[in-house]
């Protein structure tokens, strides 16, 4: 579970995430993040404030029950996950229908491919791009 701090409930940090962040999108999920430079590290007395997730899982993903067992995944996978990403930082993890039929370890690998992509340590895949045929 994400400890309060790090949990997105406001549908305006939701909004700003999804509509200024950057997004990288994988089979299962599309992940948008939304990092903040507005914080001034050295401001005194101020510290960066804590980065946020949330997670949009609609009915296509499935019923209820599977519904909210993958937001429990995705919950955990992103709680082992927080430290990586720029204090600050909105993320909004969005289940695609897919996401409801896959494992446990096929969500951690969509969700690690789109917040390396984000995060800048990722080539893009071949056939993609500028690449050479």
């Amino acid at each position: 579970m994400l400890p309060t701090d790090n949990r997105l409930r406001r549908r305006e940090d939701f909004a700003t995430a999804v509509r200024r962040g950057r997004r990288a999108g994988r089979p299962l999920l599309v992940v948008h993040l939304r990092s903040s430079g507005a914080t001034d590290p050295h401001a005194a007395g101020e510290s960066s404030p804590p980065t946020r997730a949330g997670f949009v899982v609609s009915k296509a993903v499935g019923v209820a029950v599977v519904r909210n067992a993958v937001k429990r995944r995705l919950r955990h996978l992103m709680r082992d996950r927080i430290a990586e990403l720029p204090p600050g930082s909105l993320v909004v993890v969005r289940a695609l229908p897919g996401a409801g039929d896959a494992t446990h370890a096929q969500l951690a690998r969509d969700l690690d491919a789109a917040l390396q992509r984000l995060l800048g340590g990722a080539p893009q895949t071949e056939g993609r791009g500028r690449g050479t045929r």
